[in-house]
């Protein structure tokens, strides 16, 4: 195999293109966007440079990489060779459903087609196509450049040689694939969303601040970063979606998300990508600092 389309040219998207330039597949990437597929090889080019500061890339190395990339906006165009197809759009469940339905129809017969959803239905996903043993989950964890793990999602009516394939490959891309089962969540976040949200209700409900919060978390139980920032850091649209995906998927009220992260989605206060959520984020500003609704006297 080595000819890879990955639909989506986002944060995600863009980082799955690069590792699987980077280890040697033809990657063609896929976007309504012209602009931002424009803004997605940048990031790729500029990640690259950053690699190769930390001396584990060659200027050779990054040059092939980025010979191997491809863009376009047409989906037809995009995957009319291909062998793997890697979802990466947004994390909406009628948006990946038209995508698949349209995959079905445009992709080779043999294509296996794979998602990168972080907690929505694979068995769901894989309903709308003819192929339903080809569907997987191929759940990369961002920075994808950086992070080892792929988690991958067997649908109901997954090939157990597709699942072995999706494995190999993980592994020809310098990552380790964890197999799960297909659940709401899946292991990754049904795990990571519910301390998330936690948190969220911790502060919610007054007992601490954000960086008391996240400091406990960060030296007593040696979290590389506090759930509060990691949340910022995923995008809380993003955590929304998933809890959602959660509660609805086990009826369980463990799961349902913190009202205050609803409002603070619903104000349009998503994290990073908005520029604040539970912290500020400034241009130029290396220090984190607290949100203004979260403002407290320091102890």
């Amino acid at each position: 195999m080595e000819k890879i389309t990955v639909i989506g040219a986002g944060t995600m998207g863009n980082g799955i293109a690069h590792v699987f330039a980077l280890n040697g597949f033809l990657v063609k990437l896929v976007d309504l966007s012209t602009e931002q597929l424009d803004g997605a090889i940048s990031t790729i080019e500029k990640n690259l440079e950053r690699q190769i500061a930390k001396g584990i890339l060659s200027e050779p190395e990054k040059q092939s990489a980025l010979n191997r990339l491809s863009t376009t906006t047409s989906l037809g165009e995009g995957v009319l060779n291909a062998e793997l197809v890697v979802e990466a759009a947004t994390e909406n469940l009628e948006l990946k459903l038209g995508i698949f339905k349209q995959l079905d129809v445009l992709a080779p017969a043999d294509c296996i087609l794979a998602s990168n959803t972080s907690s929505i239905s694979i068995t769901r996903i894989a309903s709308v196509t003819t192929r339903p043993a080809q569907v997987v989950g191929m759940h990369f964890m961002n920075p994808v450049p950086v992070m080892k793990l792929v988690e991958i999602i067997n649908g109901y009516a997954t090939n157990v040689e597709v699942t072995q394939r999706i494995v190999e490959i993980s592994k020809t891309l310098g990552k380790v694939p964890c197999v799960v089962s297909d659940y709401p969540g899946f292991i990754a976040n049904r795990i990571l969303m519910p301390m998330i949200n936690e948190a969220i209700f911790s502060l919610y409900e007054g007992v601490a601040g954000v960086v008391e919060i996240d400091t406990v978390m960060k030296l007593g139980m040696a979290h590389p970063m506090g759930p509060l920032q990691l949340a910022d850091f995923i995008g809380l649209d993003v955590c929304l979606s998933i809890m959602e995906v959660l509660y609805q998927g086990f009826k369980h009220q463990k799961y349902a998300p913190c009202p205050l992260l609803l409002n603070m989605v619903t104000a349009g206060f998503r994290g990073i990508k908005s520029g604040e959520g539970f912290y500020k984020y400034l241009a130029g500003n290396k220090e984190l600092v607290p949100g203004d609704r979260f403002r407290r006297p320091v102890n």
